[in-house]
């Protein structure tokens, strides 16, 4: 449950306005997740993104919420519980786009503050995949859903631990250049990346063996889709919106942030950050990569430490190639490529662009995290390495 600090809120008594708050999130853990469940389950019979039928629990969805939701005025003071409390409200305007409910009047208290919220964070005024997986305030051992339906609770649970793996690598490679390549204390931190990034591994492949493909394409991608805030379009949540996977790109050597290509995929993306990622990528941005940093220090002569680090800092490259290719072979294509063709829908997207499109640069993405042998690739640096320390 959202935590209002200071809000003289105290055993469930309402003391303060700011126990609207309290009284919306109740909402969204019980009827919210019930009456989606309902509505999912009827166009999963027809394996159709949206059906008629049911339209007075669409009705009482939208009604409900937008009710509960223009009851609250005063927001908490901390930013880290306003910032849940957008992913909150951002449930709700998602599920209505979601199942094609409610006009510009009956949503314009909650587009209001969502973007009062987003404009005091300095985020895009929608939910995003840190609300679902960072900043889910569980309550008896449930966190935020869309619905009860259990391939959405394994979809974040999986996700979730993907991204805290990530983050865990990110932490320890980023002490590295101020310790320097060659020291042996560093030797831990690259040890710990290696490891952070086989968990990352291990997610996505129970991710890939617990979720339903059709459950996933059904009754959970629809609610990820664009959709308006006010005037206007936001894209789609994604589970890639975070810090740690671009900062380890960068600090690991992979991309360049002065390539056209990879400025696109962190200018489109910093909106949707959490409070705080962005500053992370540009730090990472300004710092030399390890790749150069090892390929000089080896130029002068490799010792022990030089050559175990450097054989660690490879590992932890393979590592993350292996993670994000099997992301997009085992995860991209089974669950969102190989059943556009088949859907009862026109104009499939994901998170916003064309389905298309957005392959394209996930194909891309993989290449220069792997470090393959393709043009304005790591590979040429990476193989000087290699050969350098045997």
């Amino acid at each position: 449950m959202i935590r209002v600090t200071g809000s003289g809120i105290h055993d469930g008594v309402h003391r303060h306005p700011l126990g609207a708050i309290r009284a919306y999130d109740r909402w969204l853990r019980d009827e919210f997740v019930a009456m989606n469940t309902v509505l999912e389950e009827h166009y999963f019979t027809r394996r159709a993104d949206i059906l008629p039928g049911h339209e007075d629990v669409r009705a009482s969805l939208l009604r409900d919420g937008a009710s509960l939701i223009a009851a609250i005025t005063t927001l908490p003071d901390d930013p880290a519980e306003r910032y849940a409390l957008l992913g909150a409200v951002g449930y709700h305007a998602a599920a209505c786009a979601r199942h094609e409910t409610g006009e510009p009047a009956d949503l314009a208290p909650e587009w209001s503050l969502l973007r009062r919220l987003g404009t005091s964070l300095g985020v895009a005024p929608r939910y995003t995949f840190a609300h679902q997986a960072l900043y889910n305030p569980a309550a008896g051992d449930a966190f935020w859903t869309f619905t009860s339906i259990p391939d959405e609770r394994v979809f974040i649970t999986r996700n979730g631990q993907a991204v805290l793996a990530y983050q865990r690598a990110a932490a320890a490679l980023r002490r590295v250049p101020a310790m320097g390549v060659s020291n042996p204390v560093a030797t831990y931190l690259l040890e710990d990346a290696v490891a952070a990034l086989g968990d990352v591994l291990r997610f996505n492949r129970a991710l890939a063996a617990e979720l339903d493909p059709d459950r996933f394409y059904y009754c959970l991608r629809p609610y990820f889709k664009t959709h308006r805030v006010g005037r206007v379009e936001y894209r789609g949540t994604n589970a890639g919106d975070f810090a740690a996977i671009n900062e380890l790109d960068l600090l690991l050597g992979l991309c360049d942030p002065a390539d056209p290509f990879y400025q696109e995929i962190l200018a489109e993306k910093e909106p949707f950050l959490p409070p705080g990622d962005a500053a992370t990528i540009q730090s990472a941005v300004r710092t030399e990569p390890l790749l150069s940093r090892f390929l000089r220090e080896a130029a002068d002569g490799v010792t022990p430490v030089l050559a175990e680090n450097a054989r660690l800092y490879l590992a932890a490259c393979r590592a993350h190639g292996a993670a994000y290719a099997f992301h997009h072979g085992r995860l991209v294509t089974p669950f969102l490529v190989a059943k556009a063709p088949t859907a009862e829908t026109d104009g499939v997207t994901a998170s916003g662009p064309p389905l298309e499109a957005v392959v394209g640069m996930l194909a891309r993405l993989s290449d220069l995290r792997a470090g393959r042998k393709k043009d304005g690739t790591a590979w040429e640096g990476l193989e000087r390495l290699r050969e350098l320390v045997g």
